[in-house]
């Protein structure tokens, strides 16, 4: 499964916990949201008939055979492993809430497919020991309510299997120790209640951990559960809008997955319990996030990692879930390319769907809400040319100082790395001392260092232009807020009839500056003044400096000091001018192609004099 981290963003250093939300229409008010509750047990996600379809399809359909089959033997080896204990790692707890949660779901699944008790006695073992927790700490509320959520999704698909006094216990458990700490935080009168403002991932995570958790137990709980769903549907509003209007998310890759899965998980909960979604599905963009996926992972399967968030793509079992709500059958093609599969898989599984290439979906992109552009030679290649550049808000939660970053894919390597997040556990990693880490500052970044300082934190880059035609796709940022020291920096990066990339910068500034060109690769390179061949696997890609007239690359390390992450292997490929200058154009070329970078076959052009500039 994608990683995904966790943290927010302290009220320091200018950072900001609360970000401007798009609008998002108002959930559907009701006198009472449970009036369509469906009785009896399961009815989170799994009901009596769709266990029984379910089961039938695991025993005939050859695809869900296997996926099945893969998903018990995950929970036989559940079987043999101890209850977790309440071990906090760092300020948090949720490395135990998670595999609680993995374990509850796939265990209780896995007793729901086959009717064996030994699936539901150890999944009951599970929820036993964390029910006899101190508290499933809401000082680091992700954790109460990952936790919850696991509690929910256990007390219902084990519910047949319980005893009254487990149910009890769980039922109890679930009240005190997740519900009740998420009604203080509505009603103001918790300490660790910030998050019902938040409008990044911990909305959709904390709502929809709750609202699972109260779902669960809406019939023998009733004015508890109707409090914490109405008030959830009224708290997550803004976080929803983000998704707005294109599907994009500016916290990255890793924290889209980790958001889709407790969107699919709140939304899907309420589609099997309520029968309604409550007008969340209707918040702009959501219907169109699937496609944000499909293009921010490369054709090595590694995604454009920008903001605390690992290359892997790994698997989105919301994929499937947004297949199946928002008729997107394209995004159930892609997680079947990808997914290790888990109960939520196999529940929202569809076998509809063409690849990309066969949908028609252009190759190149550029979303508009995050600024952030995608350009590929070919949809389904693994030997395609690939780059992701971004512009967006340094300010974003989770956020690095990388302004103008790019990745670079081309024949089945990436050869244009971002080194991601750092262990969250180093100190003040999201206060005061975030911008001092190797990984965070602008240094790291594939992008541009001037006068060798950082970004400035609060600054944002908008795409100015965007155009794909013939074969062609070009994209111009502008970098300037990033960089107070210049009076105008743009970025611009040009996919040539998908064979080479060029990236072009240009910089105007009232004094001379000095002007870093970077890139972090793993590639051996080989440099020759202007010229640079990477190597890697036996496939090499060819770069050459166009302008300005004397600059050569260069290489420098990448692998700050421990505590720092460490990647030896790891190299910044950079490219030096002769000189300080008040006015550069700084444009380099790769190509797969020797010939291809050679300064004939890309002739430079002023970047306002690129299509769609605005001039």
């Amino acid at each position: 499964m994608t990683h995904f981290g966790v943290g927010m963003l302290a009220m320091v250093a200018g950072f900001s916990i609360v970000l401007a939300a798009a609008s998002a229409p108002a959930a559907e008010s009701s006198p009472d949201v449970l009036k369509t509750l469906r009785a009896g047990h399961p009815r989170l996600f799994l009901t009596p008939d769709s266990v029984k379809a379910l089961r039938a399809a695991a025993q005939s359909d050859p695809a869900e055979k296997d996926m099945f089959a893969r998903i018990r033997t995950q929970a036989d080896k559940m079987l043999k492993d101890p209850p977790v204990e309440y071990v906090l790692i760092g300020p948090r707890l949720l490395d135990k809430s998670r595999r609680c949660l993995e374990r509850a779901t796939t265990l209780s699944f896995v007793y729901q497919l086959t009717g064996e008790e030994k699936y539901a006695a150890r999944a009951a073992k599970e929820l036993e020991a964390t029910a006899a927790f101190q508290d499933w700490h809401p000082a680091h509320f992700l954790d109460t309510a990952e936790m919850t959520c696991a509690f929910g999704i256990g007390y219902d698909w084990l519910y047949s299997y319980l005893s009254k006094e487990q149910r009890a216990v769980f039922r109890k458990a679930l009240i005190e120790k997740g519900l009740t700490p998420g009604l203080e935080s509505y009603r103001g009168t918790g300490k660790f209640g910030w998050w019902v403002k938040a409008h990044h991932n911990w909305s959709q995570v904390c709502n929809g951990g709750l609202a699972v958790g109260a779902l669960a137990i809406a019939d023998e709980e009733p004015a508890l559960a109707r409090e914490v769903l109405d008030s959830g549907l009224k708290a997550v509003q803004g976080a929803m809008g983000n998704f707005g209007p294109d599907g994009s998310w500016n916290e990255g890759p890793g924290y889209w997955g980790y958001t889709l899965m407790y969107t699919s998980y709140y939304l899907g909960a309420m589609q099997t319990a309520l029968g309604t979604m409550r007008g969340l599905e209707q918040a702009p963009g959501l219907s169109e996030a699937g496609l944000f996926r499909l293009y921010f992972t490369g054709p090595t399967q590694k995604t454009f990692n920008f903001a605390d968030a690992h290359e892997g793509a790994g698997s989105a079992p919301a994929m499937f879930w947004l297949a199946r709500t928002f008729r997107k059958p394209v995004c159930a093609w892609h997680e079947r390319q990808m997914m290790k599969p888990s109960a939520f898989d196999l529940i929202w599984y569809s076998l509809e769907g063409r690849g990309p290439a066969a949908e028609g979906l252009p190759t190149a992109k550029y979303f508009r809400r995050d600024d952030v552009v995608f350009m590929r030679s070919a949809w389904e290649d693994p030997q395609a040319l690939w780059i992701g550049v971004k512009g967006g808000d340094n300010a974003a939660n989770h956020s690095h100082l990388d302004i103008g970053s790019f990745v670079l894919d081309a024949l089945g390597e990436r050869w244009a790395w971002d080194l991601g997040g750092d262990d969250y556990n180093l100190p003040s990693y999201f206060g005061n001392k975030r911008w001092t880490y190797y990984r965070l500052k602008t240094e790291s970044h594939n992008t541009l260092l001037i006068n060798n300082e950082n970004q400035n934190p609060k600054a944002k880059a908008p795409v100015v232009a965007f155009a794909a035609e013939k074969g062609d796709a070009y994209t111009v940022i502008d970098l300037s807020q990033a960089y107070p020291m210049a009076k105008s920096v743009q970025r611009g990066v040009n996919m040539q009839a998908g064979k080479r990339i060029l990236i072009q910068d240009e910089v105007e500034a009232g004094a001379p500056v000095d002007c870093l060109w970077g890139m972090i690769t793993r590639a051996k390179a080989s440099v020759q003044g202007p010229a640079v061949v990477l190597e890697q696997n036996g496939k090499r890609l060819y770069g050459r400096v166009l302008s300005p007239a004397g600059a050569v690359f260069d290489t420098v390390g990448a692998n700050p000091p421990p505590p720092e992450g460490q990647q030896p292997d790891a190299k910044k490929l950079v490219v030096k001018l002769p000189e300080k200058s008040a006015s550069v154009r700084l444009a380099v070329v790769f190509s797969t192609d020797p010939n291809g970078a050679a300064p004939s076959a890309a002739p430079l052009k002023p970047l306002a004099q690129w299509p769609g500039h605005s001039k």
